[in-house]
């Protein structure tokens, strides 16, 4: 009962920080305006030129620890579905390749990213998208009913993260694919930054550890899981935003060097046989 309460407690706390970020574009990582929000961390995170200019500039927020959906290797016609679509980048992405033909589902549970999606996606002419309100952990999606699912840094957020891999094998049809952009821990917290709700906010603290996490893929019946690339997320982090990074690190009275090589980014694939 406690362990759901905190779990819930989580939850809230991410919804309220997400939200504030849809409204004011603040940052992931804190109230500072953000480093982030802008096409330069998406180049460093893997988005090409020609796809960020594709898309209106308000879809991207620099959230993500990934460029997932180019590894999808979308058809014309499929359908895709993004958990934890936020302002509605990669499911912008996705449009662009499955076409008018196909469908593609952005699920998030904040109402504010929802209600700025929608807007982007509306600007955008993309009328074969569509975002749903809804937990990770108990999608609003039929059974066997897409072809791909993506995300990029929110698996991460949600405490219950075998509730999210049961849900993804759940709503892939046979053969259907996952590409997923995560953090995962290679060694544990410092106590300070594991306990702070700041830095679950920012994708950190809510990390689990490398091994567990791929475990609850494998238990979920997601098969020939493949990492695609990694990279040190603290590290990174320090680079592009080396203000807030400084700031969080004099927050948690730790340095930079006790975090390198304990938060990674990773971009994984897998299959539902």
């Amino acid at each position: 009962m406690t362990e759901t309460k905190a779990g819930e407690n989580v939850v809230a706390e991410v919804r309220k920080r997400y939200g504030a970020i849809a409204v004011t574009e603040a940052s992931c990582c804190g109230p500072q305006p953000s480093c982030c929000g802008s096409a330069e961390v998406s180049r460093h995170l893997g988005y090409g030129e020609g796809e960020l200019a594709a898309v209106p500039k308000e879809a991207d927020l620099g959230l993500g620890c990934g460029a997932p959906v180019g590894h999808l290797a979308l058809r014309p016609g499929e359908t895709v579905l993004d958990l934890g679509s936020g302002p509605g980048l990669d499911a912008l992405l996705a449009a662009r390749q499955v076409g008018p033909t196909g469908r593609v589902i952005g699920v998030d549970m904040t109402p504010e990213m929802l209600e700025r999606a929608r807007a982007t996606a509306a600007r955008a002419g993309a009328g074969q998208v569509e975002f749903r309100q809804g937990r990770l952990e108990a999608l609003p999606v039929d059974d066997a009913s897409v072809d791909a699912v993506t995300s990029n840094c929110v698996i991460n957020l949600v405490p219950d993260k075998s509730a999210v891999f049961r849900e993804i094998a759940r709503v892939l049809r046979p053969g259907g694919r996952v590409v997923v952009a995560d953090i995962v821990l290679d060694r544990p917290l410092p106590e300070a930054v594991a306990k702070d709700v700041l830095a679950w906010c920012g994708c950190v603290s809510g990390a689990a550890p490398r091994q567990e996490y791929f475990r609850l893929i494998e238990a979920a019946g997601l098969r020939d899981v493949e990492i695609l690339k990694e990279e040190d997320y603290a590290a990174s982090v320090a680079q592009i935003a080396s203000d807030q990074a400084q700031s969080l690190l004099e927050r948690w009275g730790v340095t930079r060097e006790s975090l390198e090589g304990a938060v990674m980014s990773v971009t994984w694939r897998a299959v539902k046989r």
